[in-house]
């Protein structure tokens, strides 16, 4: 699931994000960081604002998890602790085989809900017709009339753009063709492009994929430095308060390292962060 939770993350987030508005039935004017919403050393997926000032949590999942609506009340929970409000849940499947999941939670006087979305049940005509290639790369996961021509019609829009924007689109479009068996479709179609690619061989889409695991590794890295800063920090000064957490939240690693160094002649909290 690894390459399909980055590059459907990635292709939410995108600028258009006509799934997004769809789903929530509004605009989203942030997004919400997730690193220290743990559960069991699990991260939510995507979190963030609205135009209205609610919060959306979409959580993206491959298989059926019997245990999903526990997860979700645990996450719904995390947020509430740090955003003083539940935020609207979703639970986005896009697996191959039927969801078989459950979207409530029962125990005992305790009734929590969320929502389970099929994205074959996503009308993928919607997507297609948005002007973003993103939305245009998520309609292969949607419900379609004809998957074939989509395929043509997504690979047309992905040939107009430049190299770099061409090439990770054609490795989005590889990785989740593979989660809907498409992946002949979209080979044939690549062909016909004027620069031939191959999905599995091709450098092209080796690249595309590896450029989407590195932003993944990088991200990885910063989340690691920034978790064993904020030990320094809670060991040197018995705490994290909240406002410590926003600002090293967006750290690159090379500022995490400077703060770091700080730390050891700091002596106050707002003498390390000033």
């Amino acid at each position: 699931m690894h390459r399909f939770d980055i590059t459907l993350k990635l292709l939410l987030q995108g600028p258009s994000a006509a799934l997004l508005g769809k789903l929530s039935g509004g605009k989203v004017v942030r997004w919400l960081e997730v690193e220290s919403l743990k559960v069991e050393a699990r991260h939510m997926d995507l979190l963030c604002q609205l135009a209205d000032g609610g919060l959306l949590h979409i959580e993206l999942q491959s298989t059926n998890d019997p245990d999903m609506p526990l997860r979700m009340a645990e996450y719904g929970l995390a947020v509430k602790r740090r955003y003083q409000k539940m935020p609207r849940q979703i639970v986005l499947y896009v697996g191959r085989g039927p969801m078989r999941m459950a979207d409530v939670l029962e125990e005992g006087g305790m009734n929590f809900r969320y929502e389970l979305v099929d994205f074959r049940e996503v009308d993928g005509e919607y997507l297609l017709d948005s002007p973003d290639v993103g939305d245009n790369v998520l309609a292969v996961l949607a419900r379609l009339v004809d998957r074939r021509a989509a395929v043509a019609r997504i690979v047309e829009r992905i040939r107009s753009l430049t190299d770099a924007a061409r090439d990770q689109a054609v490795a989005q479009l590889g990785i989740l063709a593979g989660l809907r068996g498409l992946e002949n479709e979209v080979q044939e179609e690549l062909e016909k492009m004027p620069i031939v690619v191959d999905l599995m061989e091709n450098a092209v889409f080796a690249r595309g994929v590896q450029s989407v695991e590195a932003k993944a590794k990088v991200e990885g890295r910063v989340e690691g430095e920034r978790t064993f800063l904020r030990r320094l920090i809670q060991k040197r000064f018995g705490g994290v308060p909240g406002w410590v957490d926003e600002r090293l939240v967006g750290k690159t690693p090379e500022e995490l390292e400077l703060l770091g160094l700080r730390l050891l002649d700091a002596q106050s909290l707002a003498d390390l962060m000033i």
